[in-house]
């Protein structure tokens, strides 16, 4: 098992930076985003150079993350990992906090130094009104670097973290090369939706409000080898 989740996930697109990594569908807007390895690691370097030379974060700082299953969640979530944050799972004093616009009520709960806001817009738009109190993080993490090299070692959560996701890809079925189709309402937590599948050396279709007449075009179009 490697020791910690940017090895992961640096591992997961060293074969071949230009193949779809994760691909993303919701079927209740119609949105279809694809992105290769090489370009998620541009978001995950962003957002690693983000909490590291603008909020001054250092390894054993806290992030909150009030998002769903989605691609820039990924970015968040592995952009925090990268920095070896420890992405706390209940509300309380965090050092940054990201939440979905429409889950501001449940951020109230949280202290954070800063927070930055996620419209989960299908084309990354930043936002026309920001909330108060929240930064864009698309249009925070946009002006950061594109590489951003992680700190040694794994973080505090890190092996707790592989070890779950390592299990998870057994009973899911997930193995080496396969590309897996993910229905993200059932399976809303990141080990499933995303360490699972790095893990193990597979790539990503994520789909929320899969509608199942959908399923078997989306198959062969996707050239999933596995649904979960």
């Amino acid at each position: 098992m490697a020791e910690n989740i940017a090895r992961v996930f640096a591992d997961a697109i060293a074969t071949d930076p230009t193949r779809p990594l994760l691909t993303w569908y919701d079927d209740a807007t119609g949105e279809r985003t694809e992105l290769s390895g090489a370009t998620l690691a541009n978001w995950v370097a962003k957002t690693g150079n983000l909490l590291v030379d603008e909020v001054a974060l250092a390894p054993g700082d806290t992030a909150g993350v009030l998002l769903p299953p989605h691609w820039q969640t990924a970015a968040v979530l592995l952009g925090c990992w990268s920095a070896k944050l420890t992405v706390a799972d209940a509300p309380g004093t965090v050092d940054v906090l990201f939440a979905a616009v429409d889950r501001l009520g449940e951020a109230a709960a949280w202290s954070a130094g800063e927070r930055y806001a996620l419209a989960l817009d299908p084309f990354a738009l930043p936002m026309r009104q920001v909330p108060p109190g929240f930064a864009d993080y698309v249009s925070e993490v946009r002006g950061h670097g594109d590489h951003f090299t992680p700190y040694p070692g794994p973080g505090e959560a890190d092996a707790a973290l592989l070890a779950r996701a390592e299990a998870r890809a057994t009973d899911l079925g997930i193995t080496p090369g396969a590309r897996v189709l993910i229905d993200v309402s059932a399976h809303p937590d990141p080990v499933d939706w995303l360490l699972a599948p790095l893990t193990a050396g597979a790539t990503l279709v994520l789909c929320a409000n899969l509608d199942p007449a959908r399923l078997p075009s989306r198959t062969t179009a996707e050239k999933t080898t596995l649904a979960v």
